[in-house]
């Protein structure tokens, strides 16, 4: 759940079935199928009805509906078919029909002119649409399936249509002090908040490389943001975050919280809500004072995994206006699903809120992440062919200490030999 193919099919828009028609993809498969059928009902019952009754004017709906669904090839062989059902029965000299003809020919001949232009800006639409998705994944690309030691998994939806990244957040980085996470949620939603997005992964990501406390994330966080707003006339951009540190060499995991909803812990098939300092939002203007709240410090056991999410996952409601709480709703899940993998745990947990609340107007951003034994991790395959050097050496040693005393006596012999002669 974490390609972009799957952030690809929640971006899609909503709408229903007529959503097609505003956003330039391909027609559904009904509307490639009504023209021909109307043409075949059409010419059908033009056979069976009596001479004195016209139903040219029927026929000329054909060529508008084949331009919605077909190019300008397609439609011109509809519109032909539409013209030669229309002269057929006007064959006979006591049955008028010429005007009806007249009618079918000029529409058909629009009805290729309209396919023309809807083919070109349907072009234009998937060429810009592949644009404006490359420059979103390189925001946020895909999310790996696992991190130095943490197995990941995550899954976006942002609220505004045909959009892959709106005002959530999250990445997970390995760097010189182990694994961190972040998930965040900045002010706004949709396009508008995207260049907040940008500017808070990017400061993570160099963070993650240069400060060695979670504190000195979160204040390099809140300095990138303070810094946007003093660049911007009338702008109050802040962020909610939450930054998750796996400790390397020991169960230990940091959560350091900005103001963000509670992660979960998920133990046996059973989840808890954990309870950091809640501290404050990133970006308020405090950076020359900026205190970050304490970490809290949690010893996973073998199996645990951690669930992070955004509000748009704990404030969307139903249709009574009953909150969804991601701890109680997780227990509905089978067990199989709560104690599986990741990836499919995520993609339960999003059908879950889609089944409660319907239609999600916020984004939604949720994290997976399940750290592995220290045994389990694919770099220590190195480390021990190191170790296995020192065993090498002393048997190297044996092998030449033998060599050197027959090399010994052979220096000796000779000047035995001369003191005998001598």
């Amino acid at each position: 759940m974490t390609g972009a193919a799957d952030r690809r099919r929640h971006a899609e828009p909503r709408g229903g079935q007529a959503a097609w028609l505003r956003r330039g993809a391909g027609p559904p498969h009904w509307a490639r199928r009504l023209p021909v059928l109307l043409l075949l009902v059409l010419g059908a019952v033009q056979a069976l009805t009596p001479r004195d009754i016209e139903l040219g004017l029927l026929l000329a709906a054909t060529p508008p509906l084949a331009a919605l669904a077909y190019g300008p090839v397609a439609t011109a062989l509809m519109g032909a078919a539409a013209v030669v059902l229309a002269i057929v029965p006007g064959a006979g000299p006591d049955r008028p029909g010429n005007s009806d003809i007249l009618m079918v020919t000029s529409v058909a001949l629009l009805s290729v002119g309209i396919s023309l232009v809807r083919s070109r800006r349907d072009a234009q639409l998937v060429s810009v649409g592949s644009v404006a998705e490359a420059a979103q994944l390189a925001v946020m690309p895909p999310l790996a399936e696992r991190v130095g030691r943490v197995r990941c998994a995550g899954l976006y939806r942002a609220a505004e249509r045909g959009t892959l990244v709106g005002g959530d957040l999250y990445d997970v980085r390995e760097g010189p002090w182990g694994v961190r996470a972040l998930v965040g949620d900045v002010q706004g939603h949709g396009l508008a908040a995207v260049g907040t997005v940008a500017a808070l992964l990017g400061a993570f990501r160099e963070a993650v490389l240069d400060e060695p406390y979670l504190e000195g994330v979160a204040a390099k966080l809140d300095r990138r943001l303070v810094t946007d707003n003093a660049r911007a006339e009338h702008a109050e951009l802040f962020a909610t975050g939450l930054l998750v540190e796996f400790v390397p060499g020991s169960p230990t995991v940091r959560i350091l919280s900005c103001g963000h909803p509670a992660p979960l812990l998920l133990r046996a098939g059973a989840a808890a809500e954990l309870a950091p300092d809640p501290g404050t939002p990133l970006g308020l203007g405090l950076a020359a004072s900026y205190a970050p709240p304490q970490p809290l410090l949690l010893d996973l056991t073998p199996g645990d995994r951690l669930l992070a999410h955004t509000d748009g996952v704990s404030e969307a409601r139903d249709a009574q206006g009953e909150l969804y709480v991601p701890v109680l709703r997780f227990a509905t899940l089978p067990l199989e699903v709560r104690e599986g993998d990741p990836a499919v745990l995520v993609g339960a947990l999003w059908r879950d809120l889609r089944a409660f609340a319907g239609e999600v107007e916020d984004d939604v951003a949720l994290l997976v992440l399940a750290p592995t034994e220290q045994g389990e991790q694919p770099e220590k395959q190195p480390e021990k062919e190191k170790g296995e050097e020192p065993e090498e050496e002393p048997e190297k040693e044996r092998r030449e200490e033998p060599e050197k005393e027959p090399e010994k006596e052979r220096r000796e012999e000779p000047e035995k030999e001369r003191r005998r002669d001598e």
